[in-house]
């Protein structure tokens, strides 16, 4: 198994203890039901997402008979899914705490930064799943 699909699985686990300790915190304490967006985030691009990552890297180019096209593609998209989440939750919830306009700027680039992620798992799925291009004929 490779390192960075190692880390996606061991990501994922945390951030479901995570989400878990908040959405126990939520129960217990109802004004931090203004942080849902960061237990919900927690869920779905943490825990989530990080294991679809991880078992789908490790997975579904054995089920195609290949290689991964780039595992330096997925080590970078290791780190930019992770970096983004922390810093678009954090920001997200530090403009709860006190509203500031670079708070809330800060939370969407992080939030663009996570899209950006998403894209280098599309393609670099899609680049090891799909056919390569027959050469051109001559």
């Amino acid at each position: 198994m490779d390192k960075f699909v190692r880390n996606f699985i061991i990501a994922s686990i945390i951030y479901l203890g995570i989400s878990s300790i908040l959405g126990i915190a939520m129960l217990h304490q109802p004004s931090l039901l203004s942080l849902k967006f960061v237990h919900s985030h927690l869920n779905m691009l943490g825990w989530v997402s990080m294991m679809i990552y991880g078992v789908g890297y490790h997975i579904l180019p054995k089920f195609a008979g290949k290689m991964i096209k780039s595992p330096k593609l997925g080590e970078l998209q290791f780190w930019t899914a992770n970096v983004s989440l922390i810093g678009m939750l954090l920001f997200y919830t530090m403009n709860v705490l006190d509203p500031t306009p670079s708070s809330a700027l800060l939370t969407t680039l992080f939030g663009v930064v996570q899209f950006f992620s998403i894209g280098l798992f599309f393609y670099n799925m899609l680049a090891t799943l799909l056919p390569a291009s027959p050469p051109p004929q001559r």
